[in-house]
């Protein structure tokens, strides 16, 4: 169960959505994360320690949402500490490394896990990072794309060098956790409304008469 909460009838409601980073060490989840957060970028490799989370407070079409982003280490030895970071996840970005073959193998490992862990209700983002360094692809285009497509998660190419592709990712993964919020809200206050109405009825009265003589 996925962990969304929002007054969704009201007009001055504030969003608040927690998304993960999942990914190998050193494809830049937090150079990607740095890039949204602070527009920033350090060429030095930032190497993530258990896990980290910033806060994003961001309006799309007069909706507040606050976004608490959980940046986790990518280390083969943190890997069984995944399922305390994106436990009750609304969101997460799944990122590769588009010179390192290996790191897309493990972003598919990591859909399996959520969408194992957290069904469908997460809003999935894929992202091909490094895109500066297109002249070293490993990764086909085509294969990204058409996996993403499969998994039913949108796909991004991305550089947080270069400040390419980052601010679209995470407007897009944002207004997705939002549609899917109100999405599930409706449908919650439609089973409710289904259950008040079956509360409602007058208990049915037993005709049985086991237990009368016969003549």
């Amino acid at each position: 169960m996925t962990n969304m909460s929002a007054a969704a009838a009201g007009p001055n409601a504030t969003y608040n959505f927690k998304v993960v980073l999942l990914g190998e060490g050193c494809v830049g989840k937090t150079s990607l994360l740095l890039r949204y957060i602070e527009d920033k970028f350090n060429d030095k490799h930032l190497t993530t320690l258990q896990a980290t989370f910033l806060n994003k407070k961001i309006n799309i079409n007069g909706k507040r949402i606050n976004l608490a982003i959980w940046d986790t280490a990518g280390q083969e030895k943190f890997h069984a500490l995944g399922p305390i970071y994106y436990r009750n996840s609304n969101g997460a970005i799944l990122v590769y490394d588009i010179t390192d073959e290996d790191s897309f193998g493990k972003v598919k490992n990591w859909v399996k896990e959520l969408r194992k862990m957290l069904g469908s209700e997460i809003v999935l983002i894929i992202a091909g990072n490094k895109i500066d360094l297109e002249h070293e692809r490993t990764v086909p285009l085509e294969e990204a794309e058409s996996y993403a497509n499969m998994v039913g998660a949108k796909h991004f190419y991305t550089s947080a060098k270069l400040n390419q592709g980052v601010e679209e990712l995470f407007l897009e993964l944002t207004q997705e956790m939002v549609e899917r919020f109100e999405q599930n809200s409706q449908t919650d206050l439609n089973r409710t409304q289904r259950v008040l109405v079956v509360d409602d009825e007058a208990p049915v009265q037993s005709s049985c008469c086991t237990g009368s003589k016969t003549n």
